[in-house]
């Protein structure tokens, strides 16, 4: 039997100090979007992961993940399966309402599940798009998200824009990056469109199908904006850093200008 290759073990320490060269400093408001594969083999996993991102951070900073859970939406909807029309009632009627505490997170991989469930995280009340943060700003980050605003001004995301927090794209790119999002609440462009959603929701202590309007999003474009915002000769030095986090390649951004100008971006360029 052929012996396997030996692998690369990524320490906590060497994390860490990936992590500092990167530009992430005691203080920050930092929010997180990973993909712990392309990191490579970290000693621990992702209960390492957060230690040291929380090591780096001190206690003075504050640390935030996406914890989204997407099948708590209007079924017509889905495509990643889609659900067959004859069900779409039945899944109204008896899908789990919506629980901070008990609802997983889909689709936002390991770190943030896990993040999810660490001592002293607190989590934002949507039941589509909820964040998770622990800190001192992470009652500012969390406290006001409101239905029909699911990455708008009263999110996380609007929230970090306001105490100009940063992200950090490890081992992803600005495909992920739901900060642009926030861009596209503000944005103004030919068809752009709102449409019912709907989420089970606890209300008297009776699960009910809440239904509400949201923005219909659309980040075919997230990629190409990110790469003209980088090449953009006028952006501050200081507002990107890029670098290696482990086997990664890495991006730590101030939030601020990339929202502003995806915003105009937006405005200009989508038809």
């Amino acid at each position: 039997m052929k012996a396997e290759a030996p692998i690369r073990t990524l320490t906590p320490s060497r994390l860490s100090r990936d992590l500092r060269a990167l530009g992430v400093t005691a203080g920050m408001t930092l929010l997180v979007h990973a993909a712990l594969s392309r990191v490579g083999h970290v000693l621990g996993g992702t209960q390492a992961v957060i230690e040291s991102l929380l090591e780096v951070l001190g206690r003075r900073g504050t640390l935030m993940m996406p914890t989204h859970s997407s099948e708590l939406s209007e079924p017509s909807y889905w495509r990643h399966p889609p659900a067959e029309p004859d069900t779409w009632e039945a899944i109204r009627a008896e899908m789990p309402a919506w629980d901070p505490e008990r609802t997983r997170s889909r689709a936002m991989g390991a770190l943030a599940e896990h993040f999810r469930r660490w001592p002293g995280v607190r989590r934002s009340n949507h039941p589509q798009t909820s964040f998770a943060a622990i800190g001192p700003a992470s009652a500012e980050l969390l406290g006001s998200h409101r239905l029909g605003d699911a990455l708008g001004e009263t999110s996380p995301i609007g929230a970090l824009n306001r105490l100009d927090g940063h992200v950090l794209l490890l081992g992803v790119g600005h495909g992920n990056n739901t900060s642009l999002h926030l861009a596209e609440y503000r944005a103004r462009w030919p068809g752009k469109c709102f449409h019912e959603e709907g989420a089970p929701l606890m209300a008297g202590g009776v699960r009910r199908w809440q239904c509400f309007t949201e923005l219909k999003f659309d980040d075919d474009d997230f990629e190409a904006i990110g790469a003209a915002w980088e090449a953009e000769p006028t952006r501050a030095e200081n507002a990107l850093r890029i670098g290696q986090v482990g086997a990664a390649e890495s991006r730590l951004l101030r939030q601020q200008p990339l929202v502003d100008f995806a915003t105009a971006w937006m405005t200009a360029t989508r038809a």
